[in-house]
């Protein structure tokens, strides 16, 4: 969702990437809350004190570290970026709540306005069966007995008493994210499936994701070794021009070299296509499913582990492009860049791919740089990829590409599971419980839509659908 909070966070990524290419971090770090918010200047939260100490925090998981990993007040955004320049531990929580953000959400669900009229029939109290409703010339809610139910809602004849959602906790489709005493949201990393949903609907910018830009910049301009961009299929349709100009963008930040996920997405179609022919054709196995989106993994295992035996055990895209890239040279430093949080965690687990960065910060290291993607050249598309696997970043794209590799034979019938929700829950439910499929290819992805709907993507998501769809005619 784009709003200012996305305005802000995107605007501390290009500062940060700009202090790192002109080496300037450690000094003009702590002075970004203060440039930001310089006094007499309008402030968005209470004063401009609280306004600074949001973006501070919000400074750190840039820097690579989570708010409550903050254990005294005092310590400098420089000494967390000279941390940051140093060696860090892999780890597979990427969301983290800002707290100073996260206490502007109503912290109960159900409240009566003044349209209650306090009237004789009370409905709403015979239809709690908390005794939580209470009547003196209005309805009151006793918040400490109520367990959200909605029955009160239900009975009121005046719908006076409304539900109020959080939108983060909404959003969530697993539970995943809730308050604590003090009102603050709280993500549960054993239940998290890091689809960034929550991330993307705070409107307070109080969930973020830990970033490595400083790493990554760091290794751009001193490790010595190349540095492999590696961009995922979806970032074609984040801006409105080639792609040509779009990858020379990209490689125009320092990369020593740009190379296009779709290449690796390619392998993905030829190796999945063979395991769906030897596992349902030859083996009889009633469905398999893709095994692309890292966020819908998390989610099976965790949520209904009974469908894991028919995801596919073919590699992600990202997984076979940094293998490729290992090959060619075991020193190169390879760098994911993707659409969405989930991404991080399987870099975490693929000890080929380096580093996972999102499109907005590749983005921003673009505008640090003062790179306009329209005006960039020398990037040439690789012939030997085929069309199908630029297309992996839309709905019905990794489905369409099997069935196009293996000439659309009668046996197969393709579905589409457009984003994890109670409905399509029910229809994977319905699948591993009677063990039968009407279709026996079921592509499926966490995000509505595909990747170009990731939650840290640029563009509208129709919008970028529409210039794929330009860019498989062109090319």
């Amino acid at each position: 969702m784009y709003n200012q909070a996305t305005e802000i966070k995107r605007e501390l990524l290009e500062r940060v990437s700009k202090l790192c290419f002109e080496g300037r971090l450690l000094e003009g770090v702590d002075r970004i809350p203060l440039e930001m918010r310089p006094k007499g200047e309008h402030f968005s939260r209470c004063c401009i004190h609280k306004d600074r100490a949001v973006i501070r925090h919000r400074l750190m998981t840039i820097l690579g570290f989570k708010p409550d990993e903050e254990l005294d007040e005092l310590t400098t955004l420089k000494e967390y970026a000279q941390l940051a320049k140093m060696p860090q531990d892999r780890e597979d929580v990427m969301l983290t709540v800002v707290d100073e953000a996260c206490s502007s959400c109503l912290k109960y669900n159900y409240t009566v306005t003044n349209l209650c009229r306090g009237c004789v029939g009370h409905p709403c109290t015979y239809a709690c069966n908390k005794s939580a409703i209470s009547v003196r010339k209005k309805a009151h809610i006793d918040q400490d007995v109520c367990v959200s139910c909605g029955r009160c809602m239900q009975a009121c004849p005046y719908h006076a008493i409304v539900y109020t959602p959080v939108p983060c906790e909404e959003a969530c489709p697993v539970k995943a994210i809730s308050k604590d005493y003090y009102g603050i949201e709280h993500i549960d990393p054993d239940k998290c499936i890091a689809c960034g949903k929550c991330k993307d609907i705070c409107s307070y910018g109080a969930i973020m994701s830990k970033t490595t830009i400083v790493q990554i910049i760091r290794d751009i301009m001193d490790s010595g070794k190349r540095v492999v961009a590696m961009v995922a299929p979806a970032f074609a349709g984040q801006y409105q021009t080639t792609l040509p100009k779009i990858l020379s963008a990209v490689k125009a930040c320092g990369f020593d070299e740009v190379v296009e996920v779709a290449k690796g997405a390619n392998m993905t179609t030829s190796n999945e296509a063979q395991e769906w022919k030897e596992r349902v054709e030859e083996n009889g196995e009633p469905f398999m499913t893709t095994s692309c989106c890292p966020s819908y993994k998390l989610w099976a295992e965790k949520y209904m582990p009974e469908l894991v035996p028919y995801i596919s055990h073919t590699a992600t895209p990202a997984s076979y492009t940094a293998k490729l890239v290992k090959e060619e040279d075991p020193n190169a430093i390879t760098v994911f860049v993707s659409p969405c949080v989930a991404k991080r965690v399987e870099g975490v687990e693929d000890h080929n791919i380096d580093y996972v960065m999102t499109f907005e910060e590749v983005d921003a290291m673009m505008r640090a740089k003062g790179i306009i993607v329209e005006d960039s050249t020398g990037y040439v598309p690789d012939s030997t990829i085929d069309t199908s696997g630029r297309m992996y970043a839309k709905s019905g794209g990794v489905a369409s590409s099997v069935v196009k590799y293996l000439g659309n034979p009668a046996g197969l019938k393709t579905e589409v599971i457009n984003g994890i929700n109670r409905d399509t829950i029910k229809i994977l439910k319905a699948k591993t419980t009677t063990g039968k499929s009407d279709s026996n290819l079921v592509e499926v992805m966490m995000c509505e839509g595909g990747c170009v709907n990731g939650c840290v993507v640029l563009a509208n998501p129709k919008v970028a659908l529409r210039q794929l769809n330009t860019l498989e005619k062109n090319l």
